[in-house]
């Protein structure tokens, strides 16, 4: 045993057991690297069947066995192919936003498919609320978290904060529609407005989330546009 096994071996195995325990998957990951000692701590069934129950509760409980072994393994197959039905999502972002912005349509559409897939907020956190994707989908991934999912606004606030996503800022644009006075017809009004990602967590503007709802009218749904503010095509790669 080298001296850096000797090291880490010398804390006793319930104590690294519950430092590995406080740790979110990225870090717990990192840690197993460290040397051979924290790999086989890291790789614990123990550490992984609460992460598995955690992210995939309804899936969990299908698998469910006293017997069952290598929850590290399992979890890691399971967001493999969470990141590969993720691609389609960002594909369609890619596609409908070429022109540096995205019809409500579209960006609802793409709610709806991650709504098919059960993707858990988990899922989106690790998958969607990065700083490396266009803001477009941090948002998608935002209002699925809110209308869907119905998570609580300050735990989407965290995730954000976390992700140093939460100050990246949109543009909603929409028209609402005209109405009719004593026989006249009003024109359609024309709106704008720059939001950031925390804002919108936060209800803090409440005109633009209604747009963004998905009980929005059809009048707002076929009208309403979202563009990035410092947009860069770069950032569309997953």
């Amino acid at each position: 045993m080298n001296q850096s096994d000797y090291s880490f071996s010398s804390i006793p195995n319930d104590i690294a057991l519950r430092i590995a325990s406080s740790l979110e998957v990225p870090d717990l990951s990192s840690l197993s690297c460290c040397s051979r000692v924290w790999r086989e701590i890291c790789g614990s069934d123990c550490l992984w069947e609460p992460l598995v129950k955690e992210r995939w509760s309804l899936l969990y409980e299908t698998v469910k066995n006293p017997n069952f072994k290598d929850w590290q393994g399992f979890y890691v197959k399971q967001h493999r192919e969470k990141a590969v039905q993720v691609a389609s999502v960002v594909n369609l972002v890619e596609h409908c936003s070429r022109s540096e912005s995205i019809e409500i349509v579209d960006c609802l559409q793409a709610i709806e498919c991650l709504q098919t897939m059960q993707f858990g907020f988990k899922d989106v956190q690790m998958l969607l609320l990065k700083p490396k994707l266009n803001a477009l989908l941090n948002l998608i991934g935002l209002l699925y978290c809110l209308n869907i999912l119905r998570v609580p606004a300050f735990r989407i606030v965290e995730a954000l904060r976390n992700s140093q996503i939460a100050d990246l800022q949109v543009r909603v644009q929409w028209w609402k529609p005209g109405r009719w006075f004593y026989g006249f017809h009003i024109r359609n009004e024309s709106h704008s407005r720059c939001v950031s990602l925390e804002d919108l967590a936060m209800a803090k503007d409440e005109e633009v989330l209604a747009v963004l709802q998905l009980e929005a009218t059809h009048e707002l749904l076929t009208t309403a546009r979202i563009s990035v503010i410092n947009y860069s095509t770069s950032n569309l790669q997953p």
